[in-house]
């Protein structure tokens, strides 16, 4: 599915790509939350290619020419989508890249599934920002040593989403 805009479906070729790109990309939050056993940096080329030939998963990528600068896994199960390994390049961070992948994944998801999870580290300021900006409302916390996972969510429709509006900072669950 290659566009004007770079946007491409991943497959399991694409595997050592996408390790290369998700260990880069997981530097920084290993480094805010002085973990570095976190899944993604230990995660296996053999697991990812079974990821990427999962037919319960979309798997999108964003390329600038040959080199692929982000992607993001969604695996929808039972109207829930759960979306992992949002990853952009160190380098492209900022770009809108996330953004853009994070806007496809719920088109792409929204016809069959009604609620998008996911989950980011308590210390990832910046994706807990842009979540936020997209309409995520956090759920719930959960203990993940000496961090907390923050577990966000997102009510998709058919023809859009619904929830708070992009920009606007959901509240917290219990306050207001």
């Amino acid at each position: 599915m290659p566009t004007d805009s770079g946007l491409v479906r991943l497959h399991p070729e694409d595997a050592g790509e996408v390790l290369t790109l998700q260990r880069a990309a997981y530097v920084d939050q290993a480094r805010a939350h002085a973990d570095w056993a976190l899944p993604p940096l230990v995660q296996g080329l053999a697991e990812i290619a079974a990821e990427l030939a999962d037919p319960a998963v979309l798997a999108l990528g964003t390329r600038e020419g040959a080199r692929l600068v982000a992607a993001v896994r969604v695996r929808c199960l039972n109207g829930v989508a759960e979306l992992g390994r949002l990853i952009v390049a160190p380098d492209r961070q900022g770009a809108g890249l996330g953004s853009g992948l994070l806007r496809a994944a719920e088109r792409e998801v929204s016809a069959r599934c009604t609620v998008i999870r996911l989950f980011t580290g308590e210390f990832s300021t910046g994706n807990l920002r842009l979540y936020e900006r997209h309409g995520y409302v956090e759920q719930r916390r959960s203990q993940a040593g000496h961090y907390q996972l923050v577990h966000l969510a997102k009510t998709l429709s058919g023809t859009g989403f619904s929830g708070p509006a992009p920009g606007r900072r959901a509240p917290r669950p219990g306050r207001s």
